[in-house]
């Protein structure tokens, strides 16, 4: 399966795809929002995406205030503002996003958003060249069958999902449009060192088994490269982490996200790892052909051998270096009871033209 987006393919065969999810780090300021574009295009991501929702479509004010064992859990105990009042503050208005997709544009990106409700999910439509639904809409089947309708390459993360949630999600996508990204994430936004016993990367052994038919991916807020890594080793061919430009900045997703250093860093050994994996062919490399010689051994005359002695096993030694040409240890049963043609000094290495039929062969 490979998708295209723009000039890139993505595919088990291609290149890692690395989405720099800059969600609320603009801080309501459109600047800000651009210069993160550039950040991230210099830390070598290939695509920046945004968030587009609006409070009232995204989050019940009355409902939060009014949830069961307090109005704020998880990484929302830590916002000083009401949950209606952040997500009011982080979203993007609809304007910008001509405006955010022309920088994106300029510097050689892609820009996509992941979008919160209908109106967002039409109004995206002539911007962005793929559509992506966070791991909260996993259920939300008619808004996933509305944004895979637009016939787009579809990202969906599963985080906080049932393998059930999974299946159903992708089996609607799926009748629709074939353009599958599937990712496994964890959705645990505090930053904990803890989080990383929560990955769960071998999910993605599940997807590969169970929907051979799409693209894997990973949709990770931690912040170190090994689960990256491997994600990647597993067959993940999209990675998508938060990005800002510092990690010491207010506002909900800073604390989570990577700063341009680790990004870079993150890119660089991600690309290394390609390299790495090579042919699934088992050969002689091109840089081991001296090895072969000077780390491999061959027969070698044990001692001084006159013409005409016939070969026992004591007469001969297996040393380093694999002289070009020499007999190689595989075939000691057959030198065995062969006679010298020459006399052979100790140490030489032992060739088939120096050997003739024995009188015990």
């Amino acid at each position: 399966m490979e998708i295209k987006i723009g000039s890139r393919t993505i595919g088990l065969n291609h290149p890692t795809y690395f989405i720099a999810d800059i969600a609320a780090n603009h801080d309501g300021d459109l600047e800000r929002a651009r210069l993160l574009i550039r950040l991230a295009k210099e830390a070598g991501a290939d695509a920046a995406k945004f968030q587009n929702f609006q409070a009232p479509k995204i989050v019940s004010d009355y409902g939060f205030r009014n949830l069961t064992g307090g109005s704020q859990v998880s990484h929302q105990a830590a916002w000083k503002k009401s949950v209606f009042q952040v997500y009011k503050e982080a979203s993007i208005p609809f304007e910008w996003t001509a405006l955010l997709k022309e920088e994106c544009d300029r510097v050689g990106m892609d820009f996509f958003s992941a979008p919160y409700d209908f109106e967002a999910i039409d109004m995206l439509d002539p911007f962005v060249q793929m559509y992506k639904a966070g791991s909260g809409e996993i259920d939300w089947i008619e808004a996933l069958e509305r944004m895979a309708s637009k016939g787009k390459p579809f990202f969906i993360a599963t985080g906080a999902s049932t393998i059930g949630d999974v299946q159903r999600a992708v089996r609607a996508i799926l009748k629709i449009n074939p353009q599958l990204v599937l990712m496994q994430c964890n959705t645990n936004y505090t930053a904990s060192p803890d989080n990383y016993d929560h990955l769960h990367l071998n999910v993605l052994k599940t997807y590969a088994t169970m929907f051979p038919e799409v693209i894997l991916g990973l949709s990770d807020h931690t912040h170190a490269v090994a689960p990256v890594l491997g994600a990647v080793s597993l067959g993940a061919r999209v990675i998508e982490r938060h990005f800002t430009d510092t990690n010491e900045r207010d506002g909900p997703d800073h604390k989570f996200a990577m700063n341009p250093a680790n990004w870079a860093k993150m890119v660089e050994e991600t690309r290394l790892l390609e390299r790495a994996f090579g042919s699934p062919d088992k050969f002689v490399a091109e840089n081991e052909q001296q090895t072969v010689i000077i780390q491999r051994r061959c027969l070698r005359a044990a001692r001084d051998i006159k013409a005409g002695e016939i070969f026992t096993r004591e007469m001969i030694d297996v040393l380093r270096p694999a002289t070009p040409g020499a007999i190689l240890p595989p075939y000691i049963p057959e030198v065995i009871g062969t006679r010298s043609l020459s006399d052979i000094p100790a140490g030489k290495e032992l060739r088939w033209v120096d050997l003739g039929a024995g009188e015990h062969k």
